[in-house]
């Protein structure tokens, strides 16, 4: 097999076993290097996903985090979250058809309707500052196990035909990461947000969507150039979501 490639500029550090890759960015950012770089690690024994909830990671799966300097303010290195999603994107379409991979608001890929990954977005207090002094953008692509007990229905790739070891799909998502983020410097957020909601799962229909207190239920109509949800509620009036857990009326 041929030993994958990175893009210029960024280092890569490879882990055996660690708690967590976005712990590990942490920690290297407070102690002065903010990338940017690619961790990854074959096992992680705490790793996490959004709201503090636990990330199955078995040895094969991709668990890597991209420690960078945003060079932005806090609210638009948020929308960095759709960068990376559209890479996963791109990295999962090299094994899988691609009208077969979507993407989920906030930050989840599916395939098949089932989740395949996740991304989660640290940072620093972003309290008074204008801008970032860096970012943690943490992913795990399930390449060869796929958890059960979870709340939304889980897949791999390997499910679906021969999955790339961990290291090899690591580079093609470097890359692909490489390649959007060049995109969203040169023209913007808002050729990421077309690109994205080309690929957005259950875009023009109805969602549930869960919220701390409450779970609402309209027609999925875009997301706003902040990245948040617009839903068309049954009173006719349009939300706008920051945050929120997406569910589809016939997800099983």
């Amino acid at each position: 097999m041929t030993a994958p490639t990175f893009p210029d500029g960024y280092r890569v550090v490879e882990l055996d076993e660690i708690d967590s890759t976005n712990e590990e960015a942490r920690r290297r950012a407070v102690a002065g290097d903010t990338g940017p770089v690619w961790i990854m690690a074959h096992a992680q024994t705490a790793g996490r996903g959004r709201r503090g909830r636990e990330w199955s990671s078995p040895r094969g799966n991709l668990m890597t985090t991209l420690l960078m300097p945003p060079h932005c303010a806090p609210a638009e290195a948020a929308l960095l979250s759709f960068v990376a999603a559209l890479a996963v994107h791109d990295t999962l379409c090299l094994w899988i058809a691609a009208d077969r991979v979507k993407l989920k608001w906030p930050n989840d890929t599916l395939i098949d309707g089932c989740k395949i990954s996740g991304i989660l977005l640290e940072t620093a207090s972003a309290a008074d500052r204008r801008e970032l002094p860096w970012l943690a953008i943490g992913i795990g692509i399930n390449l060869v196990h796929a958890p059960a007990a979870v709340s939304y229905p889980a897949t791999f790739v390997n499910a679906h035909g021969a999955a790339p070891g961990p290291r090899e799909a690591l580079g093609v998502l470097a890359t692909a990461w490489a390649d959007r983020f060049t995109m969203w410097q040169r023209l913007g957020f808002g050729a990421i947000r077309k690109a994205w909601l080309e690929r957005a799962a259950g875009l023009g229909g109805p969602i549930d969507v869960r919220l701390a207190g409450e779970t609402i239920s309209g027609i999925f109509e875009t997301i706003r150039l902040d990245g948040a949800l617009e839903l068309l509620c049954p009173d006719r009036q349009r939300r706008a979501i920051a945050a929120g857990e997406v569910f589809f009326p016939d997800a099983r």
